[in-house]
């Protein structure tokens, strides 16, 4: 089941969601994004990062927010998550954030893990 929040992070324009499930397969984590995607506000979204670490190893896709997908995976790791996928989704505000941005990803992540505690 998809479950997708509002950390209530803007800046700069940027408007910034986190979202996630569990997942057990590379496959499961292509058909959680779909089902993200089938809501048109999120298939506009500028970039919708992944991971999930899963019993085989980790998983990710940056989608052109470039590291951010390892930022997520050192995160779940380090709460030792497995088998549930986090998408971080950005939507670009028109300026750029520099490592501002690495930070809100690791915000959404944070806000996001709260919920599975």
């Amino acid at each position: 089941m998809l479950t997708t929040l509002d950390p209530g992070i803007s800046d700069r324009g940027s408007k910034y969601a986190v979202s996630g499930a569990p997942i057990a397969t590379k496959d499961d984590a292509k058909t959680v994004l779909a089902d993200l995607k089938r809501t048109k506000k999120f298939a506009k979204a500028t970039h919708n990062t992944w991971a999930a670490v899963l019993d085989d190893g980790p998983i990710k896709n940056d989608d052109g927010e470039a590291g951010a997908g390892m930022i997520i995976v050192r995160m779940l790791e380090r709460e030792g998550i497995r088998n549930h996928m986090v998408i971080v989704t950005r939507w670009y505000g028109g300026k750029h954030l520099g490592g501002d941005r690495f930070r809100h990803v690791q915000d959404c992540v944070a806000h996001y893990l709260e919920t599975l505690r």
